[in-house]
């Protein structure tokens, strides 16, 4: 890895087009390296692995909204959307694709000076090499850009602190992914790098306080703006320049200001892109930071006995948790029985009350109205409060893949005055978790959420296909997909008319 200092430059100096970072980023993409057999696995994994998840979110509003606006822009050659027969706009099938891969926040992550949800880059880049008629080996190669770009952006540059929602690092990693795939030169990529980074840029509130399906439908439109910023470079039109560097540009006004100096390593010319391997997905559907307290609490159920003898809970947890999905945060919002499910899923509150209940987690069940506002459940939950401690959040920077941990301290103090204690620093399914999740369970989690919603012979069609992916030939990429029946799709809301 190659290590690049990147600040703001006055426009009155001389800073050449290939020191920019979105020139060394499009470098990386165009770099004509092949993809490492455990990294091309791992990619297969997580194409599964945003198929299972968007099984389970098909039928849900959000999702049905996506896929309808999709269907109104029907295109030959096109791309698939998950659910239906037919081919669509690529940028349509990725903004559909999208949010049903991120509607129940149950698919992988990343998290370091930035927090991110990797598999965010599949829908786009394999839209349009779907579009493209490219075969399998493009878009293996296409992911594995995307994954590193995006992952490496997220360890040297913290966007939350400035309150810069995460998906802008998603914009130019998805546009630098579909430039690889396409086999696209140096200059178009990085024009569509910096179009894809000014258009994707917006405020975190989107995860603050009454958390609404927008956040789904971010990620999905930094993949749609991608797709449209290649089309609009590959026809010869620009960006702003120099896009984090410039004297008006994202590092001088939305992030650490014209004095800040980041560090974003990157692979060299040759080197192998493997960033993938080193995030995880998820076992549970709820924000990753509750991944390893769901764990915690399951585990610490039977030593309480009866939980109506807790007094108070406290999860000691790192900054990151704290104030993202714990009481550091100060919404209201968070202890609200009445609170959406996507403000349900970042309360760790809520998440470890209900774990420690039912001593298991389902995504919807956990999250259903009338489980929300059982009164015993409120009643737990508002004794529960998170604190930072400045060991978990200096393991949660840890670089050191072996420390680096998004787990907590839970203290339970009994009205006995008894006091139990127990941590957990990383998930059961974390590659250094009890149970890692490998091939084999990301297979099961695709049967358990497919389950009632893609036949099983579909189910069985599309995991050949995935396995395969590398080796899918030009215009095979549309078996990467799958339908339902009308009887599935019936089960929907009822949705309002839009414009088209």
């Amino acid at each position: 890895m190659k290590t690049h200092l990147v600040r703001t430059r006055r426009s009155a100096e001389e800073f050449p087009r290939n020191e920019h970072l979105a020139w060394k980023i499009a470098e990386v993409a165009t770099d004509p390296v092949e993809v490492s057999g455990a990294t091309a696995e791992m990619i297969v994994n997580r194409i599964i692995d945003n198929a299972a998840v968007a099984a389970a979110s098909l039928t849900r509003r959000p999702v049905s909204n996506a896929r309808a606006q999709a269907q109104s822009h029907p295109y030959s050659p096109g791309s698939t959307v998950f659910g239906v027969d037919g081919t669509f706009s690529p940028e349509w099938a990725a903004w559909a694709n999208g949010v049903a891969v991120r509607e129940l926040d149950f698919h992988d992550t990343f998290l370091a000076a930035e927090y991110s949800h990797p598999g965010d880059n599949i829908p786009p880049i394999l839209a349009v090499a779907q579009h493209a008629g490219l075969g399998g080996r493009d878009l293996i190669r296409g992911l594995a850009t995307g994954y590193e770009v995006q992952i490496d952006l997220v360890r040297a540059i913290s966007l939350h602190e400035h309150k810069i929602d995460h998906v802008a690092h998603l914009g130019p990693s998805a546009a630098a992914g579909i430039g690889t795939a396409l086999g696209l030169d140096t200059e178009t990529v990085y024009q569509a790098i910096g179009q894809a980074l000014h258009l994707t840029t917006a405020t975190r509130q989107l995860r603050k306080g009454e958390i609404s399906s927008w956040k789904a439908y971010a990620p999905a439109l930094a993949g749609k703006v991608a797709v449209e910023s290649v089309d609009r470079a590959m026809r010869g039109e620009g960006s702003p320049s120099p896009i984090w560097e410039g004297e008006d540009g994202v590092i001088a006004w939305l992030l650490g200001g014209p004095d800040k100096e980041y560090h974003v390593a990157l692979p060299g010319p040759g080197e192998d892109k493997r960033a993938i391997l080193d995030s995880y997905t998820k076992e549970h559907s709820a924000e990753y930071q509750s991944q390893a307290p769901i764990d915690l609490a399951r585990r610490m159920r039977e030593r309480i006995g009866d939980l109506s003898q807790i007094a108070s809970i406290v999860l000691h947890t790192s900054h990151h948790t704290h104030v993202v999905i714990g009481t550091g945060s100060n919404d209201p919002q968070k202890f609200d029985p009445t609170a959406s499910r996507e403000t349900l899923d970042h309360s760790v509150m809520y998440i470890f009350a209900v774990a420690l209940q039912d001593g298991t987690w389902h995504h919807e069940r956990s999250y259903a109205p009338e489980r929300a506002q059982r009164p015993d459940t409120v009643e737990l939950w508002r004794k529960i409060s998170t604190a930072e401690d400045p060991e978990w959040t200096r393991r949660y920077h840890s670089t050191d893949p072996d420390e680096k941990a998004f787990g907590a301290r839970a203290e339970i103090t009994l009205k006995s005055g008894e006091v139990l204690v127990d941590e957990l620093a990383v998930a059961d399914a974390h590659p250094l978790g009890a149970r890692p999740f490998a091939r084999d369970q990301y297979v099961a989690k695709f049967r358990t959420l497919a389950d009632g919603v893609v036949a099983p012979a579909e189910q069985d069609r599309f995991l050949d296909a995935a396995y395969r992916a590398a080796d899918l030939l030009p215009g095979e990429l549309d078996q990467l997909t799958f339908t339902v029946t009308e009887d599935v799709l019936a089960r929907a809301p009822k949705l309002p008319k839009g414009l088209f």
